[in-house]
């Protein structure tokens, strides 16, 4: 059982620093991150955080004294990870459809560059030869994922150089004399079937072949994270002994070593984050009632883009009656978090909370309606710090030509 915090420590935090408020656990990102290290001792793996579900310079730096190396997808993002104090070389930076300007920053900066078209592999390949190494993109054609938004395998998908491609990448590393390190591969979001990643992992063997210098082999990640009470998440365990097992078959067969690479980034961040918010008024319909809260979808799209479920609790009253609710938020659009949910009963300034919050939260929010994004807190061996303070009104105009 990971650790949490505690109601009293929600509630004095948003007494504290007003709501809404994002708040971190330390001790449960540190949990699961030491969980994959021991799942994964079996062989040498490395462990690359996906810094687009939460990227707070505050919790890079605590991730990075963890031991982790960091996954970019924007130059901005490198910079940040630099700021936090990463190495160059343990930054891998996968942009996708960007200007090759920002690929070529990359390169001055020194990160690992992780190709995923044709176009861009070429230009890489012209530009560079063999003097930078780089790593490829494959899309494996492996459906996985809990829905087709946050599947990033399929025929459709925009990620990736396709694996029937093989041979135009063999022509264009033969022809340019690139330095192909490593192979990379990612199929989505919410992967409970572990024979997916096992499945990928024989296709990019099959791969590897084709490269004499390959160093690693990254598969990405996608590892579940439970939502609800009943729900499982992946065995990373299972997963760790199985992918031990395939690549020392591989190493025996082939006479060449491998590094296996991961970039958890929900299964890191998303249960250690908790979205604290205040309940402005409960409306009565001829159709429901309605739990109206100081936020909306401009700071936790998610329920609204991916239909995800987050569980809401009361907090201020945690021992109270069931009743049903709508919680709905403070945006002119229409933010419904949740229909016909069952909370302890919700009365108006009471402290709804909304649980695995920590990725794609504050990530994805915005100033939608000119309403503040919210402060972010870290507590830390029980001591809560701001690493984030609120928007203020001046924030809003910074940029605006007055």
């Amino acid at each position: 059982m990971l650790p949490s915090l505690t109601n009293q420590q929600l509630t004095d935090i948003a007494n504290e620093y007003g709501t809404p408020v994002y708040v971190y656990d330390a001790g449960q990102i540190a949990a699961r991150y030491h969980k994959l290290t021991d799942a994964f001792k079996g062989h040498p793996t490395r462990f690359f955080y996906a810094c687009k579900a939460l990227t707070n310079v505050n919790v890079l730096k605590y991730i990075k004294r963890l031991g982790a190396s960091l996954d970019c997808v924007s130059i901005n993002e490198v910079k940040i990870g630099l700021l936090a104090g990463f190495g160059a070389k343990d930054i891998l930076f996968t942009p996708n459809c960007v200007d090759f300007g920002e690929i070529m920053e990359g390169v001055e900066l020194g990160v690992r560059i992780n190709i995923d078209s044709i176009a861009m592999l070429e230009r890489f390949g012209n530009h560079y030869g063999s003097s930078y190494p780089v790593c490829i993109r494959i899309n494996p054609h492996i459906v996985a994922g809990g829905n087709y938004k946050i599947s990033t395998g399929h025929i459709d998908s925009k990620f990736g150089i396709s694996i029937h491609q093989l041979r135009h990448i063999e022509r264009v590393v033969k022809t340019t004399g690139l330095h192909v390190e490593g192979l990379h591969m990612h199929t989505g979001s919410e992967i409970k079937d572990i024979d997916v990643f096992l499945q990928g992992l024989d296709i990019m063997f099959g791969v590897a072949a084709q490269f004499d210098e390959l160093e690693f082999i990254d598969l990405g990640s996608g590892f579940k994270v439970p939502y609800k009470e009943d729900e499982l998440e992946t065995d990373v365990y299972a997963l760790g002994a199985r992918v031990a097992e395939a690549t020392a078959r591989y190493e025996h067969e082939t006479k060449r070593k491998v590094e296996i690479w991961f970039e958890p980034g929900k299964y890191l961040v998303s249960e250690a984050g908790y979205l604290v918010t205040r309940v402005n008024l409960i409306k009565h319909t001829t159709a429901t009632v309605f739990a109206g809260i100081n936020s909306g979808f401009n700071q936790l799209i998610r329920p609204m883009f991916y239909d995800s479920y987050h569980r809401i609790t009361n907090i201020s009253n945690p021992d109270g009656p069931n009743r049903i609710y709508t919680v709905v938020g403070n945006i002119c659009e229409t933010d419904t978090f949740a229909w016909d949910r069952v909370l302890n009963e919700v009365k108006e300034g009471d402290y709804l909370v909304f649980h695995n919050a920590g990725a794609y939260g504050f990530e994805m929010s915005s100033s939608f309606n000119s309403r503040l994004r919210p402060a972010e807190v870290m507590v830390e061996d029980g001591v809560p710090k701001l690493i984030r303070r609120r928007q203020t009104l001046e924030d809003l105009l910074n940029g605006q030509v007055l």
